[in-house]
């Protein structure tokens, strides 16, 4: 077995990267090469999955809090304190179903890559 931890922390630094270069659906797409690269360093499926879903869940816990603060930045432009506070909310609970996917996106992913590496 490789390092699941550096295995996870570089899935978790390109997942972040690409997540907040295109947000939404580059969160998942950069879940998916994270969770791969995070499975090719750690060297085995159980590794490569461990480690993909260590670095998904690090990242969906970063980008999560990046877009509940988006959100509450850009809403009181339009609707004042109870807009920033609905719009956090909403940005809160759309990015917490991008996360959940995200995750599971990027065990897959580690898996593929360690699959890859063996």
């Amino acid at each position: 077995m490789g390092n699941i931890g550096f295995g996870a922390f570089i899935g978790f630094l390109i997942t972040v990267v690409i997540g907040m270069i295109y947000p939404g659906v580059g969160h998942i797409i950069g879940a998916f090469l994270g969770g791969i690269v995070a499975g090719l360093i750690a060297r085995g499926i159980l590794g490569g999955a461990i480690a993909g879903g260590i670095a998904g869940i690090c990242s969906a816990i970063v980008l999560v809090v990046f877009a509940f603060v988006g959100f509450i930045f850009y809403a009181p432009a339009d609707g004042g304190f109870i807009g920033a506070l609905v719009s956090g909310i909403t940005g809160a609970a759309l990015s917490i179903i991008v996360a959940v996917v995200s995750i599971v996106v990027c065990v897959i992913g580690g898996f593929i890559g360690g699959l890859i590496s063996r």
